[in-house]
């Protein structure tokens, strides 16, 4: 029995914009897995904390001092494309294991793929592709997007149009707003112009809010569907029902989904006083399913404990029948969700009603 723990980091925004959708909520996740699981391969299990504040270079620096330095077995890589992007190349370059929860990107499982990446909670493929191709198929075939001009941004866009059209739908226009726009009366204005059938807006948070606020002084929302390309149970609470009722996401994970992620979620609302978000369930999972790995070959050697992962049908409250397709993506159900007209919701967090699902294997279609 060693006297070393095993330790997890988790590198996210704990203090900034990002920090209720994963933060220091996503770490008590984390706490809440390392608890359900207890020792491991005779050892305890310790979390390591660490915030990025957004910035690649700090990211990076955070996971140079716990894979070089600190022992750090494992990151879960938090909010924000660009700092994932950054530990990930750390983490390939240590061969060590990192899972990416709250950083959508598609060049982690592409252009940069690496055996110790997995990207595990969604993806711009997946919230993309599931709206797109969900929604055409219902005879919603003509599209517009404003979209964030930035690469995230442009790769939910383009991910979107590739469903759209391969469901027989077209893009009929785009604009792009600068990141950090808060005027969004033109791009809307272009949006109606367009007489589109549904609205994009793969945009995130602050800009999602925005957008939407813009769309509710001009009355869009009544004459065309709109989709929020990257939203969370925090944005929907945010911007109340009365606002946010009829629009389209993809997600993850909805706590309301089945039995076990409503009595999941029930033991996380009694310690945060609020509902998860899908990343605070995935950080859970992540921990969960890398300490259960490491349980199954006894050590925290890394290419054992990753080959373990990667032969593993994945199961608990979060993901069901997932498994780690060779680059790197994790592939379960992506749902399509609908957020609620007030008079439907029967309490605060419940804002959402489920309208498709989507396999992973369709989900995140490889190029």
């Amino acid at each position: 029995m060693s006297n070393v723990p095993i330790r997890i980091g988790l590198a996210t925004d704990l203090t900034g914009p990002y920090q209720s959708v994963d933060g220091p909520a996503g770490a008590d996740a984390i706490r809440m897995a390392i608890e359900d699981i207890g020792e491991v391969a005779g050892r305890s299990v310790e979390l390591v904390l660490g915030d990025h504040r957004n910035d690649e270079a700090e990211a990076a620096r955070i996971a140079r001092q716990w894979y070089g330095e600190d022992g750090v077995d494992m990151v879960i890589s938090g909010v924000n494309s660009d700092t994932s992007l950054a530990m990930t190349t750390v983490a390939a370059e240590h061969g060590k294991p990192i899972f990416v929860v709250g950083a959508g990107t598609s060049v982690q499982t592409r252009e940069r793929a690496a055996p110790s990446i997995i990207q595990y909670a969604y993806s711009t493929v997946a919230l993309g592709t599931v709206p797109g191709l969900a929604l055409t198929r219902q005879g919603l075939k003509r599209w517009f997007f404003i979209t964030a001009e930035y690469p995230f941004g442009l790769e939910l866009e383009a991910h979107g149009s590739q469903a759209i059209k391969a469901a027989g739908g077209t893009v009929v226009g785009s604009v792009h707003n600068p990141h950090g726009a808060d005027d969004f009366t033109p791009y809307i204005e272009a949006a109606r112009d367009s007489q589109a059938d549904v609205l994009g807006l793969a945009n995130g948070h602050a800009e999602l809010l925005k957008a939407m606020a813009a769309m509710d002084r001009m009355g869009l929302g009544d004459k065309m569907k709109l989709v929020g390309l990257l939203t969370f149970i925090d944005d929907i609470h945010e911007m109340g029902l009365e606002r946010a009722q009829g629009l389209y996401f993809a997600d993850s994970w909805f706590w309301t989904r089945d039995a076990d992620s409503r009595a999941w979620a029930e033991r996380f609302h009694a310690r945060q006083g609020r509902m998860p978000s899908s990343l605070q369930a995935a950080d859970y999972s992540a921990a969960f399913q890398y300490l259960k790995a490491v349980a199954a070959v006894g050590n925290t050697d890394p290419q054992a404990v990753v080959l373990q992962l990667r032969r593993t049908t994945l199961n608990d409250i979060y993901v069901k029948d997932g498994r780690i397709r060779e680059d790197g993506s994790m592939l379960h159900d992506i749902y399509l969700l609908r957020a609620k007209a007030p008079g439907a919701s029967q309490g605060e967090w419940d804002v959402y009603d489920l309208v498709a699902t989507v396999p992973g294997e369709e989900a995140f279609p490889e190029e």
